[in-house]
C-alpha cells in the first residue's frame, strides 16, 4: 500500500477524500517505453500502463479504463501524484523490477489542494 508521507502509516486519514479507482493489469509490453528501453521506475511503469491503454491499445483482460490518465498531461502528472503518497510499495517495486506480470489496483485520493495515488495488490 502506497502511503502519502505525512500520514501515519495506517494509510488513508479521515481528511482524504477518495475519488475513484481502476485496475492496472501490467504486462509485458508495460515494462518498456515506446522506445524499447526497459523501465525499472515504478511510477514509469504504471505510467506506460495508461499510456499503452489509452494512446496505444494495448489493453489486458483486467485493465480498467480511468477517466485521468487518457491524455499525455493526465499521465506526466502520474509521477508526482505517486510522489505525494510516498511512492509505490516496496513489494510492489521489486515485483516489477523482476518484470513479473501483476494486477493492481489504483486508488485516488485528494487531500486539500492535491491529489495522491494508492498502488496495491488485495489479497
Amino acid at each position: 500500500m502506497v502511503v502519502f508521507a505525512a500520514l501515519a502509516a495506517g494509510g488513508v486519514s479521515a481528511q482524504d477524500q477518495y475519488i475513484g479507482g481502476y485496475w492496472a493489469h501490467i504486462g509485458p509490453q508495460d515494462y518498456y517505453n515506446s522506445s524499447g528501453t526497459r523501465l525499472t521506475d515504478a511510477a514509469a511503469i504504471l505510467r506506460q500502463d495508461r499510456a499503452n491503454f489509452h494512446r496505444f491499445g494495448i489493453r489486458h483482460p483486467r485493465d480498467e479504463s480511468d477517466p485521468w490518465f487518457g491524455t499525455q498531461n493526465g499521465r506526466a502528472a502520474m509521477p508526482a501524484m505517486i510522489a505525494n503518497a510516498g511512492g509505490v510499495p516496496a513489494y510492489i517495486q521489486n515485483l516489477m523490477w523482476e518484470g513479473r506480470e501483476l494486477t493492481i489496483y489504483v486508488s485516488m485520493y485528494q487531500r486539500g489542494g492535491f491529489t495522491y495515488l494508492r498502488a496495491e495488490i488485495p489479497g
